[in-house]
């Protein structure tokens, strides 16, 4: 290599993103994830020890799982090779593995694949690695930002470890900021860079648990600020705020956000929580999610958990879901608040949702009864000689509308109403029938 290639890859490095420059190298620079790759957890213990298997890595964006990658590359003793699911195609992967297999013919070394967004492989480019894997001839690290349960086959993840990143807390967010300001040679350490405590905090909560975000932010902030006195160039909280302008909201509409997300908001609603109900509206709302979606579980809730303990709540969510369908957003957010805090607040009872339950079980799995005579229909001529409706009793011709009847062959019992709320008042009036019944 001579000086002017030498220049060629210094200047090459330096223009590479801060996210990409800051990449570990080794276990010990490596930030977050402690519940996977800490002291003494297993995937930790492989990659010290070389002895790695095939693993799926999923996680949000930012969370180390490339990196991780990295980290492997550099501490493995195996062949390492990479490529991107979203530019690779069936022929590559073949490649891969005819070369896997003539290093280990050839060298008797291991190889391993690191493939980036295994999810954008369909399931017939994906079953192309199931031999290789299956043989031991290619050691698989997949990442991928999917549930891979969702978006992985079932093949490849039975012969594979599955590891969930998390998103980084703000605290291991500061140390990598901090690792980026103090390194000479792939950080901001060569330029006199002096952040405030303000200013980092600030990169370290907006960014939301996304190195690459926090890393682009503060790289962007120093190379657009002026140098003062001495050459310093100081990165004050307004600069902060320049640079990482708005929160981006981890919210993929057909992904583990979408679905999680709905899962928190219908539980919050059902144990009572109004304030977190209203944090994960308002989560779905930024996140761009339906108002349609939103409005179906809304008006769910409060027919399965509030029922009939408050009846008037399925009327509000009704009207919300209709008002939030002709309205729209960015106003559908007041009438889906108002109703997620009538439904979360409301008096819950899941009986009528269990007795729908009940009642379809049997109908499926029992017998299937047969009509009463007397309930049948009699509205047709001929009705009469099949005795249809004979022995009826008309329930409003009767003191307190009501008489003793059987409306089934067989007497079942579905619907036991609770003390809760207006269900209470139910409770009481079918006490009432029965003493009726027995007099």
């Amino acid at each position: 290599m001579d000086l002017f290639e030498k220049n060629e890859e210094r200047n090459n490095e330096h223009a590479r993103p801060l996210s990409l420059r800051m990449c570990p190298e080794a276990l010990e620079d490596f930030h977050g994830q402690e519940h996977i790759v800490g002291k003494g957890k297993l995937l930790r213990r492989a990659i010290e020890a070389d002895r790695l298997s095939s693993v799926i890595l999923h996680g949000p964006p930012g969370t180390g799982k490339t990196a991780l990658a990295t980290v492997i590359s550099k501490k493995t003793g195996a062949h390492f090779m990479k490529t991107n699911a979203v530019s690779s195609n069936v022929k590559e992967i073949r490649d891969i593995i005819d070369l896997a297999e003539r290093q280990r013919k050839l060298y008797g070394k291991k190889s391993i694949l690191l493939l980036d967004e295994i999810h954008r492989f369909n399931k017939a480019q994906q079953d192309v690695l199931m031999p290789a894997v299956e043989k031991g001839q290619l050691i698989l690290i997949g990442t991928t930002t999917e549930n891979p349960f969702f978006s992985v086959n079932s093949a490849l993840l039975s012969r594979s470890q599955v590891f969930e990143f998390k998103a980084l807390d703000e605290k291991d967010l500061r140390l990598i900021l901090d690792s980026a300001i103090a390194d000479p040679s792939r950080g901001l350490g060569a330029a006199k860079v002096k952040c405030t405590e303000e200013a980092l905090n600030h990169l370290a909560k907006i960014a939301d648990g996304d190195a690459r975000k926090a890393l682009n932010a503060l790289e962007l902030a120093v190379i657009t600020t002026k140098a003062g006195t001495g050459g310093i160039i100081e990165i004050t909280l307004n600069e902060a705020e320049d640079s990482i302008q708005k929160k981006s909201i981890v919210y993929d509409r057909d992904g583990d956000a979408h679905y999680d997300t709905k899962s928190a908001y219908i539980k919050s609603m059902r144990g009572s929580d109004p304030d977190a109900a209203l944090y994960w509206l308002a989560k779905m709302i930024v996140g761009g999610e339906d108002p349609r979606v939103i409005s179906r579980r809304l008006v769910i809730c409060a027919s399965e958990d509030v029922g009939n303990a408050d009846p008037r709540a399925l009327v509000v969510a009704n009207a919300a879901m209709q008002a939030a369908e002709f309205i729209g957003f960015p106003e559908a957010k007041i009438p889906l608040a108002q109703a997620t805090i009538y439904v979360a607040c409301a008096p819950k009872s899941n009986a009528s949702y269990m007795a729908i339950e009940n009642a379809i079980q049997d109908v499926t799995r029992e017998r299937t009864q047969e009509v009463p005579d007397h309930l049948k229909d009699a509205h047709y001529p001929g009705a009469k000689r099949l005795s249809r409706g004979e022995g009826y009793k008309y329930a409003h011709s009767y003191d307190g509308h009501y008489t003793d009847q059987e409306y089934m062959r067989e007497k079942r019992k579905y619907y036991t109403p609770t003390n809760m709320g207006f269900e209470k008042k139910i409770a009481e009036w079918l006490k009432t029938l029965r003493d009726m019944k027995n007099e």
